[in-house]
């Protein structure tokens, strides 16, 4: 099921380039998005998942983390936003609909894992999904700028 969640994670990077979620991020999310930053965080992304299917046997708990971020990538950066724009097309939306959420629920439940297990696997997706934010939004502040 993690391989199959690596390759709907590279329909939607591939959804995403091609309805121009760059022009997207800056004016729905604000972010200062290039790019640069959409094909390094997204083949992050993809090495994140292989490991993910790869540990699976191993550390089920950890390997979840994978669905995990698609499920919170699906709900808070294509639906919420569809949502709260009031119809406003998210580059990404229709492999959340179709791919991310059919997939990261049948990954997780398939597994059975624990509460506390699905937990930690959720706190694994949403450090992973904050990280690339985290860094676009310090990426703005005077103190990382490295052109002065």
């Amino acid at each position: 099921m993690l391989w199959l969640c690596v390759a709907a994670y590279s329909v939607h990077a591939l959804e995403e380039f091609v309805l121009d979620w760059q022009n997207w991020a800056r004016s729905v999310l604000h972010l200062p998005a290039q790019w640069g930053d959409f094909y390094l965080t997204n083949a992050v992304v993809i090495v994140v998942g292989v490991v993910a299917a790869e540990i699976a046997p191993i550390w089920p708990a950890v390997a979840l983390g994978f669905p995990a971020l698609m499920l919170i990538n699906a709900t808070f950066f294509h639906l919420a936003p569809l949502i709260w724009t009031r119809g406003r097309f998210s580059p990404g939306l229709i492999t959340a609909l179709l791919l991310f959420f059919p997939l990261g629920v049948e990954t997780i439940l398939t597994a059975h894992a624990e509460p506390a297990a699905l937990m930690g696997a959720f706190g694994i997706g949403a450090l992973l999904m904050a990280t690339p934010i985290v860094f676009l939004k310090l990426k703005m502040n005077p103190y990382f700028d490295q052109t002065r």
